[in-house]
């Protein structure tokens, strides 16, 4: 290492919801970290930058607890029931947590309250550095074997080592692309939309996921307004050209349309703020690490936000990820080596392909309005509904308690 440079364990590519998180995660557990994001942090702390809210499982909530992001967050809603309904069948499910005990299944909670919390862990982790914004002009691994570490020029010259490169930086990572790492992706032609509504009613904690023959329609709670407004996350899906034509609508017609398909369950109802609109796609890397470099979320994999467990997916990724370099270290083992990183991708290749392939598999057999398919699913939803051990299975799947989980995620300390 030339004198130039500083040495970290780890670089961190991105720093998003996965990206902080993960390098709060190893910082917390005693590694130096640095965190390259091209992102401003002031613009991604502003209110209009991220309108999304995120589903917490349980299980990723006992991490987030475990490396003290958790203390960090504001507010959360805890989610107490879910309710999946298709369309106006009579059938549905209906998952209550007093089935399983006294905890929600998880907590909804903006992104943009998520990113104030990792900033706040981030002040009391001097072994953390956050650079942004900021991007790596140029990443050199070295030659595999040598145990050279990688090095890292910056966009403003300055250059860092790292024993371990992880990319953080979404669905279109160049770190990902630059170390040739091919990937099963396609467009669902459909476009999420994003708005808060505000609701006379109040939600209960319950969150409601509506199968329309556009696609998914779901209302999610969220914590009340500072005036008392009871509020839900709206994600409004639908197909690509008709989601641009929705948008386009003045604040009145889309009001209208929301309310066509919101119900009236929730009393008078009214969008608060701004809308937001996202493309849907799905990907799945053929493979998550290469010499000196591990992928984490949606650098990873994207699915389809139908089950909303995108963000959960990602959170797991790091719990293992985390548990095999922690353990590693401790050993004195090179963080970066093979067998090391061998670890996390067989840890993770098999959660992520099988739930990538169910929400496929759902949002395909729920996103028509073909009789026969129809009849079929609302049949399935009726039969889950009747037989409780089953539907004991998803609910605890919904919690994110189920396989083989590290040791963060089942609320116990790394050593």
């Amino acid at each position: 290492m030339s004198s130039a440079s500083r040495l970290y364990d780890v670089a961190v590519i991105g720093g998003g919801l996965a990206g902080l998180t993960q390098a709060i995660a190893l910082a917390r557990h005693g590694l130096s970290v640095a965190v390259i994001d091209r992102e401003d942090p002031a613009r991604a702390l502003a209110a209009g930058f991220d309108g999304r809210v995120s589903a917490i499982a349980l299980a990723s909530q006992r991490m987030l607890a475990g490396i003290g992001l958790w203390a960090h967050v504001s507010e959360a809603q805890p989610m107490w029931d879910i309710r999946v309904s298709d369309g106006d069948s009579l059938l549905f499910v209906h998952y209550d947590h007093r089935d399983l005990g006294d905890q929600p299944f998880g907590y909804m909670v903006e992104n943009r309250v998520m990113r104030q919390a990792q900033q706040g862990a981030i002040a009391a982790l001097p072994g953390l550095d956050l650079m942004a914004p900021m991007t790596a002009a140029r990443i050199d691994y070295g030659a595999a074997g040598s145990g050279a570490p990688a090095r890292l020029v910056l966009a403003d010259g300055r250059q860092i080592e790292a024993r371990l490169v992880i990319g953080a930086d979404g669905r279109q990572s160049a770190i990902r692309q630059q170390a040739g790492i091919r990937t099963l992706n396609w467009s669902y032609n459909q476009t999420g939309i994003v708005c808060t509504v505000g609701h006379e009613l109040p939600h209960d904690g319950v969150a409601q996921e509506r199968f329309l023959p556009a696609g998914p329609f779901a209302i999610l709670p969220m914590t009340d307004a500072v005036d008392g407004t009871h509020r839900s996350s709206l994600v409004w899906t639908e197909p690509t050209q008709r989601a641009a034509a929705i948008m386009a609508l003045n604040d009145a017609d889309f009001a209208a349309e929301m309310r066509q398909r919101f119900g009236d369950g929730y009393g008078e109802t009214r969008i608060l703020g701004p809308r937001w609109s996202y493309p849907l796609t799905f990907l799945l890397a053929q493979r998550y690490t290469d010499h000196r470099l591990a992928l984490i979320g949606d650098a990873a994999h994207g699915i389809h936000p139908i089950a909303g467990q995108g963000l959960n997916l990602g959170l797991r990724d790091i719990a293992a990820l985390t548990e095999a370099l922690v353990d590693a270290k401790r050993l004195g083992l090179d963080i970066g080596r093979v067998d090391v990183l061998e670890r996390y991708e067989r840890w993770r290749r098999f959660d992520n392909v099988a739930l990538s392939a169910v929400t496929d598999g759902l949002t395909r057999l729920f996103s028509n309005d073909i009789a026969p398919i129809r009849i079929a699913r609302d049949l399935g939803l009726g039969v889950v509904e009747r037989i409780p051990p089953l539907k004991k299975l998803f609910m605890r799947h919904a919690m994110g308690d189920v396989g083989q989980l590290p040791r963060l995620l089942r609320g116990e300390k790394l050593g």
